[in-house]
């Protein structure tokens, strides 16, 4: 009785050892993970950005680019694992242009995490008669995703080296799509199946030498092509795109 008792409770210690092995080695997995993300290229941006530029920082971590007078506004979700301040010089530019942009912060980079990050900011700024919703690669997805349930609230979609899984094909949403061609990180493949979930009128902008990480200021991403204009410049024509399909 001993003898088997004995075995039993030794198994289950081993069991027991086991799952919390297994339990450990998966947290640790996921925090080299999480860790691992793409950070702003602060040297880059200061030699972007004029000087004497300045924007708000909200009490949740988003930034927030005010221009005087501004009709239109841009909530923007950053890529995944890439740090949110590295598209500030995109936002920057497109407030200069006359636009007001909030650029959220998402959980560990990941905008998977907080897809209803939008949530409460249109509230904040009554003077904005139209809203656009939109990220880069990951953060486009997720804000598509968003989009699907408060289309009411927007008048249109912008992806940027991204696609759309969710179904927006019945909208009247002013959708634009840019990416790079020499982009080797965004699936060309699902690009082209999920091009169905966008209206038939959406306005897709291939930029000649563009590459995928340069819609932010982050550096070489793995697995990218080689781009033959500077990253000012994608940031440039981007912003060009971005300011006429809001006309």
């Amino acid at each position: 009785m001993n003898i088997l008792y004995n075995k039993r409770k030794r198994k289950t210690l081993i069991i027991t050892a086991s799952i919390v092995l297994a339990f450990a080695l998966m947290i640790g997995a996921c925090a080299i993970y999480l860790s691992d993300y793409y950070r702003t290229d602060l040297d880059a941006i200061n030699a972007f950005m004029p000087q004497g530029t300045t924007w708000e920082e909200e009490p949740d971590g988003a930034i927030s680019f005010e221009p005087e007078g501004a009709t239109k506004g841009l909530i923007f979700y950053p890529g995944g694992k890439v740090e949110y301040t590295a598209y500030v010089p995109l936002m920057q530019a497109c407030a200069e242009k006359g636009i007001l942009c909030i650029l959220l912060e998402m959980p560990f980079n990941l905008a998977v995490l907080d897809i209803n990050a939008a949530d409460g900011i249109q509230n904040k700024y009554p003077e904005i008669e139209d809203w656009y919703i939109g990220g880069h690669s990951l953060g486009g997805s997720m804000a598509a995703s968003y989009l699907e349930n408060n289309v009411e609230d927007y008048e249109g979609l912008i992806l940027l080296g991204s696609y759309s899984t969710a179904d927006l094909s019945a909208t009247d949403l002013d959708v634009l799509s840019v990416f790079g061609s020499e982009d080797k990180v965004m699936n060309r493949e699902k690009y082209e199946k999920n091009k169905s979930n966008l209206p038939n009128d959406f306005t897709e902008y291939v930029i000649d030498g563009g590459c995928h990480s340069y819609f932010g200021m982050y550096g070489a991403q793995d697995g990218d092509g080689t781009p033959t204009i500077t990253n000012e410049e994608q940031i440039r024509l981007t912003v060009e795109s971005i300011v006429k399909i809001m006309e």
